[in-house]
């Protein structure tokens, strides 16, 4: 029998350890590793922003200029866009629309597609709220503005909203979907459409451009960690089947 060099022995654990963490299959592998690092990256993005919304930062100038811009440049068409867009991502639709793929998910016995859903929006949005209350952000004040909200602005509910549902939606829709390139596709379609959303809240004078980007980072650092946590318990329980 060939032995291994010295290094290879030396170091076989760690070298086994890290294909594990790459490997498609077990409830360890290279999902739970993207996952963390999805985690960990937006969650950084959100702490970034919102180390950075001070009335002295940089980024609070850029808030304002870009707030007074997009209402000096407001059109008919422009308006009636943004509230085509912000229409989908509002509480009231994403919130209808969850409650029905919820059902549709139950009828199909997809329980764990469900369980991501529910922790991904109830979580999600209590998460929100906590996070508008604990940050205290005043929304953008502006002469005649499109709509008039007396809520806290940061992070944005409707950005955050959509990034989780829609987020979801495209999860679920490439499971069923064979071939990178309509899973790339996908996700693609479901980035424009929540920045469209983002956007259209920045247009109507209900957030600043920051409110927007920091919901996206920690929808994103919520939708990883629910999708995780529940992919991670699905492939555990299958393993435990196959013994």
């Amino acid at each position: 029998m060939t032995k291994k060099p010295e290094p290879v022995r030396r170091f076989a654990r760690s070298i086994r350890f890290l294909q594990a963490r790459i490997s498609p299959g077990g409830y360890l592998g290279l999902h739970l590793t993207i996952g963390l690092l999805v985690i960990l990256a937006a969650g950084w993005w959100f702490a970034d922003i919102a180390e950075d919304m001070s009335g002295e930062a940089a980024t609070r100038l850029l808030d304002e200029r870009v707030s007074s811009w997009f209402h000096q440049h407001g059109t008919l068409a422009l308006t009636r866009l943004a509230f085509f867009a912000t229409f989908f991502g509002s509480v009231a639709f994403v919130a209808a629309s969850s409650i029905g793929a919820a059902l549709v998910l139950f009828v199909r016995k997809s329980w764990y597609q469900m369980l991501a859903l529910v922790l991904g929006i109830g979580g999600g949005s209590l998460l929100n709220v906590l996070l508008k209350h604990f940050f205290h952000r005043q929304r953008p004040v502006l002469e005649n503005p499109l709509v008039t909200l007396s809520s806290f602005g940061f992070p944005s509910g409707h950005t955050m909203g959509s990034t989780l549902f829609y987020g979801l939606l495209a999860i679920f829709f490439t499971q069923s979907v064979r071939g990178w390139r309509w899973r790339v596709l996908i996700f693609w379609i479901v980035a424009l459409w929540v920045a469209l959303i983002g956007l259209s809240r920045i247009y109507l004078g209900a957030h600043y451009l920051t409110d927007v980007l920091g919901a996206i980072a920690v929808g994103l650092a919520w939708l990883a960690l629910c999708w995780t946590g529940v992919e991670t318990l699905r492939r555990w329980r299958a393993g435990r089947m196959k013994r």
